[in-house]
């Protein structure tokens, strides 16, 4: 399987971007991972917001393909814990997916299209996070998730310590 991040525009923060090549890094040990930056969008002044996501639903569309699973990281999507978060990539890794997409959308959200699109939808937390900063911490919990699946085939997921972790994450 392969994991793509698709991230609307690039960062102003540079400790974000270090952040973000480091757990590419990491990442590395467990998957083929891509990490797509599309282009702010030009002349948006006078704009409308939704014309501005239907302009950038477009180019999500261009960077995705019809058999991938695409998974919308959205204020409205489902919350899952590291422990759920987990078992969401484990199933889609034993069931075969080939792609899995994970899109965080421009600052105003998705288009329509994009949510019709989408196979699942994700909150990362009920506070509200600039679509900036979000990409480290999503890109944190990718790598959470898959030591954690790691732990489990290796057998750490029976031993005391872990399953002790492993509860208070599932909380």
């Amino acid at each position: 399987m392969k994991i793509k991040l698709i991230l609307i525009g690039k960062t102003s923060f540079n400790f974000v971007e270090d952040g973000i090549g480091m757990y590419k890094e990491r990442l590395k040990r467990f998957i083929d991972f891509e990490h797509i930056v599309i282009p702010d969008l030009k002349n948006t002044k006078k704009m409308l917001p939704g014309q501005i996501k239907v302009k950038e639903g477009a180019l999500i569309m261009k960077a995705i393909s019809a058999h991938d699973f695409v998974t919308l990281l959205d204020e409205k999507g489902k919350n899952l814990n590291s422990l759920k978060f987990a078992n969401f990539i484990e199933n889609k890794l034993s069931t075969g997916v080939r792609q899995l997409v994970f899109v965080v959308g421009g600052a105003y959200g998705f288009s329509n299209e994009i949510y019709e699109r989408g196979n699942f939808m994700l909150s990362l937390s009920a506070m509200t996070f600039s679509h900036q900063i979000i990409r480290l911490f999503f890109m944190e919990q990718i790598y959470r998730a898959f030591t954690i699946v790691k732990a489990k085939i290796k057998g750490f997921y029976n031993c005391c310590f872990f399953a002790r972790f492993l509860k208070v994450l599932d909380r």
